[in-house]
């Protein structure tokens, strides 16, 4: 499919983490997203970024004084993007698989999906993932878990913006913005999946570690918070999980069984992980 200049932008909000956030953009521009198509909003880094940014002028780039967190970035994106009919929020502490990002589209676009995610490999990258990379898309192409997506990267059609708003940008929220939205896109009966056709290396959720570390906390967000703005009653959650138990069973052994992978899988010491 030829490029559409206004057929996506790739939002990527960053605070600090250079290393993985060249890292990343590297890895897009290999894979044939165009500079003009990067999107980078900067939380208030403290560390190299800034001028990492300013060598680079030939990507887009937003710095907050302050740190507004992952919800307002992408709101930020969203806005600042009012021409993109897909809006792509990834993770910077990614790489991106082969064509990852036209391929991910055309998959949703196929599957007739307005809120689509990518296969994810997660952990240490000790077993080569360009290369890996490469043989796991033929195997896994096709692929689909319907009623899921993920935080780590999830393309957003313009028209669930306009159905059910942006992103909430509530810092109580912490990491659970993503699982926000996707209860509210699951209540508007927004067909949302993740896909085969395209796939990503994630490192693991490097910033937020970070934050954590660094603040000494446990979790970035109120659970209980969260549960209470989304209005999940324990004896939904109770149901959902026995029912998601069987689902992911299904879509689990399915996936070995056609290709001997799965749709996201974990590194650990040497090993995979089938998830």
């Amino acid at each position: 499919m030829p490029h559409n200049s206004c057929r996506h932008v790739v939002v990527i909000p960053v605070f600090n983490q250079l290393h993985y956030t060249s890292l990343c953009v590297e890895s897009l521009l290999k894979e044939n997203v165009r500079p003009l198509e990067i999107l980078i909003i900067d939380n208030a880094s403290s560390d190299e970024t800034p001028l990492w940014l300013a060598e680079h002028p030939d990507l887009k780039h937003l710095r907050n004084s302050v740190n507004l967190g992952c919800g307002c970035a992408w709101v930020q994106g969203v806005v600042l993007s009012p021409d993109a009919e897909w809006v792509v929020l990834l993770n910077n502490d990614v790489l991106a698989g082969p064509d990852a990002i036209v391929a991910l589209l055309d998959a949703a676009e196929r599957e007739k999906l307005l809120v689509v995610s990518p296969a994810l490999l997660e952990g240490e990258d000790d077993y080569g993932f360009e290369d890996f990379s490469v043989g796991y898309k033929q195997k896994m192409s096709g692929m689909i878990r319907r009623g899921r997506f993920h935080g780590v990267c999830f393309a957003v059609h313009r028209s669930v913006f306009e159905k059910v708003g942006f992103p909430d940008t509530d810092r109580r929220l912490g990491g659970y913005e993503d699982t926000e939205f996707l209860f509210r896109c699951r209540r508007a009966d927004i067909p949302v999946g993740i896909v085969g056709d395209s796939v990503f290396h994630h490192f693991g959720s490097i910033t937020q570690k970070a934050i954590k570390e660094k603040n000494g906390l446990k979790s970035l967000g109120d659970r209980k918070y969260f549960r209470i703005r989304v209005g999940s009653t324990w004896l939904a959650r109770k149901m959902e999980q026995f029912l998601f138990w069987f689902e992911f069973r299904k879509w689990i052994e399915n996936e070995r069984v056609t290709s001997g992978f799965t749709l996201h899988m974990v590194r650990r010491n040497g090993a995979w992980e089938m998830h």
